[in-house]
């Protein structure tokens, strides 16, 4: 296969050239005659599903724009406006003609004419949509959709000073990492003390959130959210027995490790009680990693890691950069986070994140890398619906580069002994993420089982289920009052429900092909290619198949792979 990031925009042979969304007046004419567009052969149908396909990316890449500006400036009304009108007024109109258009696809009586093996997972999700389609839901879906949005505006006005000066609290994060432990538990307080002010807010809106969801489901016939929204997710190849399977093997065989990470911290900090503030400090003496010093460094130094692994990633960062798609640095009004949105029309993604200048946002930068080389990958399949790949396998694109790259960092660390530190620092994360995927994921299954529980009720099991999966390593003496509301820095709760066991599954995967490229670099990268470049067009298990993986939750697996990470991570400390 021969890879090219030289990415062109689809060509346009169904909406006009100049098409831009404006009003639903103005879209509604091409579903319309989709709809009602005679089908009378096979070779009719694809030509259809080809002309559905364009529209689709043209409304979605608008969508995205219209979300990618309003999250890089959450103080711009006209921003806002603009995204809550695509929700409110196009959205809503567009789900009818979309089931409608579902349903005559799979009553056409050429539907099974179309080849099975390219077909059968986009039908099987199209036939999934009809089952779950409401008309009932579309408004509360269209508000969903708005008040979601509401989180980022939240966050983003979250800020502390800090020395006279005022900090994101992405920003200030950076203090933590400071020698001086007094400082670090004043910026630790600091921004906990922040996010108790907006707690109220917070709960006010998931409160709000968990009630609509609950009727989303209930409008569609499930007893609770979390069932109807494995399907909507189309999570046909595990179940929430197996979630629980997966929070029982890290409390098993991830907690131990973790155990030892932070026994470790503590005798190199020479401290009696590890707290909180302590766990990304450095002995005296041992300055904070420094891989970069601004957007335009991180992106260089990223070009750079990425040419050392294949010169087609590199180009891929390169393109983008060339059209304008990224947004790197922390600021004043910006949405907290970070991510990848691919755009399906031009097909180059554009990368959001908040960076400050840490170790952290080297990791944030090739995951988000590892995103844009999937949407680079899946780019030239022929459907909008091919692109829209597993969550499961999406997040193996971004976290498997987080660990191939590590061996090419030279280009943030010219220093040995930082390239190391640095390593660590990453297969610290890669072991101790998963107790807060377990966390995460856990709590949402008892929010969405008991949506009529008080706030007391939630903080309660949130405290319970957080006190499950805790070392006894870390003091958290007197700060329950900040603990109690960890939840909400989680915005996967607010806008996109039940997204995260996917990184605890991904994660597993991500570390199956870096024990692949520790024993063939090149033979590891030519599965992650080759499984990324198939988009959505075969099952999950297919997709690990496709990149030399098992699809296996189970804890024996898991063990595996805990060990093999643990004896990594001992070359490096």
């Amino acid at each position: 296969m021969t890879l090219s990031a030289d990415i062109k925009k689809l060509e346009r042979r169904f909406v006009p050239k100049d098409f831009v969304v404006t009003t639903w007046e103005s879209l509604e004419p091409f579903f319309k005659e989709l709809l009602n567009r005679e089908i009378n052969s096979k070779e009719n149908l694809e030509h259809w599903l080809k002309d559905m396909s364009e529209i689709e990316a043209v409304v979605s890449e608008d969508a995205c724009w219209r979300q990618i500006r309003m999250t890089c400036d959450t103080t711009d009304s006209k921003l806002e406006e603009a995204f809550t009108y695509f929700c409110m007024e196009i959205q809503p109109k567009l789900q009818p003609y979309a089931d409608q258009l579902n349903r005559k696809l799979i009553d056409s009586p050429f539907a099974t004419a179309l080849d099975q093996a390219k077909y059968f997972t986009y039908l099987r999700s199209v036939k999934k949509n009809i089952d779950l389609f409401r008309e009932d839901n579309i408004p509360l879906q269209a508000e969903l959709s708005v008040m979601q949005q509401q989180y980022g505006a939240i966050a983003g006005k979250m800020t502390v000073e800090v020395e006279g000066q005022e900090y994101t609290l992405q920003q200030a994060a950076r203090f933590l990492e400071s020698h001086d432990r007094s400082l670090r538990e004043q910026v630790y307080r600091k921004i906990q003390e922040r996010r108790l002010q907006d707690k109220d807010a917070m709960h006010e809106l998931y409160s709000t959130l968990i009630q609509k969801r609950h009727q989303v489901a209930r409008n569609a016939g499930f007893e609770n959210y979390r069932d109807y929204k494995f399907v909507e997710l189309g999570r046909f190849d595990y179940t929430k027995e197996d979630c629980y399977q997966f929070h029982e093997a890290v409390k098993l065989h991830v907690l131990p490790l973790i155990e030892k990470i932070y026994q470790r911290k503590k005798q190199k900090l020479e401290l009696d009680t590890l707290r909180p503030w302590d766990t990304e400090a450095e002995p005296a003496g041992i300055e904070p990693l420094k891989p970069f010093t601004d957007g335009n460094d991180l992106y260089e130094k990223s070009v750079s890691c990425f040419e050392q692994l294949n010169s087609f990633f590199a180009d891929c960062l390169r393109k983008m950069k060339e059209l304008g798609h990224f947004d790197l640095e922390s600021r004043k009004g910006k949405a907290p986070g970070g991510y990848n949105c691919p755009l399906t029309e031009s097909g180059a993604p554009f990368i959001f994140m908040n960076a400050a200048g840490q170790m952290s946002d080297v990791t944030t930068m090739v995951h988000e890398g590892g995103h844009a080389i999937h949407s680079f990958l899946a780019h030239e399949l022929e459907l909008s619906a091919f692109k829209e790949y597993p969550m499961e396998i999406a997040e193996v694109a971004s976290m498997a580069m987080e660990l191939f790259s590590m061996n090419h960092w030279q280009a943030f660390f010219e220093n040995e002994e930082d390239l190391k530190r640095a390593k660590e620092h990453q297969l610290e994360r890669t072991i101790t993420i998963f107790p807060w995927i377990a966390i995460i994921d856990k709590f949402q299954h008892w929010v969405y089982e008991n949506p009529a529980h008080t706030i007391a009720e939630r903080t309660n099991k949130w405290m319970e289920i957080l006190q499950e999966f805790s070392t006894n390593s870390i003091d958290y003496t007197g700060l329950d009052m900040f603990r109690e509301i960890g939840w909400q820095r989680q915005l996967h709760l607010f806008e996109v429900p039940f997204y995260y066991i996917e990184y605890g599954i991904a994660q597993l995967g991500a570390i199956g092909l870096w024990m692949q490229y520790q024993e063939n670099p090149q033979g590891a990268l030519k599965n992650y290619v080759n499984a990324l470049s198939l988009g959505g067009t075969r099952t999950l298990p297919e997709l690990y198949a496709a990149a030399g993986l098992k699809f296996d939750l189970s804890p024996a697996h898991i063990k595996t792979l805990m060990e093999f990470t643990a004896k990594e991570m001992e070359k490096v400390v």
